[in-house]
């Protein structure tokens, strides 16, 4: 028997929340009794006992870490989030972090991050690999440069020393880091596939991602995409941290 992942999600609406869990099951190789799941813009996270888990994933949603007005909620959840992040980054806790993810890690951390510079529309963009990614344990043997889907109003504009670049894009300086050697985000969707973000395109017509009247388009160029690499991520990440009860 395995210990469960930890999966934190912060979308309020339940049709993309349930979508995005679905896909990180399937590409993780999870079944429902493999994991629990917290909709922390729901409900409190509960005391957490990190070393009952394998490892912890948190979800994008459409919050920003930089926003200076929050709502209560927003502040709540992530007050949670930096209590688990001390002990995440003090043990150094297999941890993977996708879109707001990687804002809040880098965030927590001391990084600048902003809707300064570095955000992207939706759709697909060509994300390249580091030098450091070529020994990583969840990057070495995938190509140096692959499709990926993002779409993000703020982004990391400098990271700490502390951490470890592994991968940008054209516009994005930051797609992907590692702290420590089991903590990791990415800016991308590891865990979307074409027909996900085009259920995403319709639940966040008017969020300010893209103007609405340019859904149907975005849709029609992400189903031309075959999106195949970032989801291997989220699988390797499952199988290297994947541990037994009583480890």
């Amino acid at each position: 028997m395995m210990k469960p992942f930890l999966i934190l999600q912060l979308r309020p609406e339940d049709i993309v929340a349930d979508d995005e869990l679905a896909a990180l099951l399937r590409y993780g190789g999870l079944q429902p009794s493999g994991i629990q799941r917290v909709r922390i813009e729901k409900e409190a996270l509960p005391k957490i006992n990190v070393d009952d888990y394998s490892g912890i994933i948190v979800g994008g949603g459409p919050y920003n870490a930089s926003d200076t007005r929050k709502s209560f909620r927003q502040r709540r959840f992530e007050s949670d989030l930096f209590k688990l992040l001390d002990t995440v980054v003090d043990k150094d806790i297999p941890f993977l972090g996708a879109c707001y993810g990687l804002g809040i890690l880098a965030y927590y951390l001391g990084g600048t991050v902003s809707k300064e510079r570095y955000a992207e529309d939706v759709g697909a963009v060509n994300v390249t690999l580091s030098q450091e990614a070529e020994s990583d344990p969840l990057l070495a043997g995938l190509p140096q440069t692959f499709r990926a889907f993002v779409g993000h109003k703020e982004a990391c504009q400098q990271l700490p020393a502390s951490v470890t670049a592994l991968a940008s894009s054209e516009a994005c300086l930051t797609q992907m880091i590692r702290v420590k050697q089991n903590i990791y985000a990415t800016q991308f969707h590891p865990e979307l596939d074409a027909r996900g973000l085009a259920l995403r395109i319709n639940a966040y017509k008017y969020a300010g991602y893209f103007p609405p009247e340019t859904a149907e388009t975005l849709i029609a160029q992400a189903l031309k995409e075959n999106i195949v690499v970032p989801a291997k991520i989220i699988n390797r990440f499952v199988t290297r941290y994947s541990q037994p009860v009583g480890s």
